[in-house]
């Protein structure tokens, strides 16, 4: 599937108010479609955690209570003789030596509460990401599992694999020498992760499938590939490189298939 929904479709789906005429075909797509699907998960989630974290970050009552007792001190009080011009005086500059504290400490809960929601938005935002991200793989590959298609192509030999993406995607990336033990390269499909075009590497451990999906890696993201994560029974693990986010998936476990992406991982070293 080449055609995916609009953002402005999503938007208004998340939101509500999509219209009743494009409900229907859009729900029919999103069956069928699961980049769709998982981003508009990912945005209703993010909506969410938006919408709490703007609430999460105001001032503790101790803190607004201290603040109180600052700018009423007694110091800005201190009773005077009507008639002693001095002692005006001095409470002025007194005055005066407190305000500019004040203003500090007021710029400085302001400047840090600012921080702390950007990044308590960062992070809520990086975590949600990875988890449509994994969402996603997960789909794709349990699509792969259940499809009766064989892969777009069919090869044990990494000479073969490699040259058949060049021209698909606007990245190149290695393959092992030598795999694990019991470890088999079985072909590899031409997919799309958040509408992107990504590899998706098909291999064997034993009896169980592993996907790996292989894309470049975005300057803009904030997701990190998951170093270890398990999805409704099945486990994901990868890695970054500069260019490249590598994520694998299987049912197989875990220490083997971080073999695998070791052995992936130490590939794109070489040249």
């Amino acid at each position: 599937m080449t055609t995916h929904l609009s953002a402005t479709v999503l938007n208004a789906l998340v939101d509500g108010e999509l219209p009743v005429e494009q409900f229907a075909a859009t729900k029919q797509h999103l069956d069928q479609c699961p980049s769709c699907t998982s981003s508009a998960l990912s945005q209703a989630l993010l909506k969410t955690a938006t919408a709490r974290a703007g609430q999460r970050y105001t001032l503790p009552p101790q803190l607004q209570e201290r603040l109180r007792r600052i700018t009423s001190s007694q110091e800005l009080h201190t009773p005077l003789d009507r008639h002693d011009s001095s002692a005006k005086i001095w409470t002025m500059r007194r005055i005066a030596s407190l305000a500019l504290p004040i203003a500090a400490v007021l710029l400085l809960l302001v400047s840090s509460s600012l921080l702390m929601q950007r990044y308590g938005k960062n992070s809520e935002r990086a975590s949600i990401e990875q988890a449509a991200l994994v969402a996603q793989i997960l789909d794709l590959h349990i699509a792969t599992l259940a499809s009766d298609q064989p892969p777009e192509v069919i090869s044990s030999d990494r000479h073969t694999v490699k040259p058949w993406f060049q021209g698909k995607l606007p990245f190149s990336f290695n393959l092992p020498e030598n795999l694990p033990a019991d470890t088999h390269l079985e072909g590899a499909n031409l997919t799309y992760l958040h509408n992107r075009a990504v590899a998706q590497l098909l291999y064997s451990i034993g009896r169980h499938r592993v996907s790996v999906f292989i894309q470049e890696r975005s300057q803009t993201s904030t997701t990190q590939n998951p170093q270890q994560a398990e999805h409704s029974g099945f486990h994901v693990t990868g890695f970054d490189t500069s260019d490249l986010e590598v994520t694998a998936i299987s049912d197989v476990d875990p220490s083997r298939l971080a073999g695998l992406v070791r052995a992936i991982e130490e590939a794109q070293t070489k040249h």
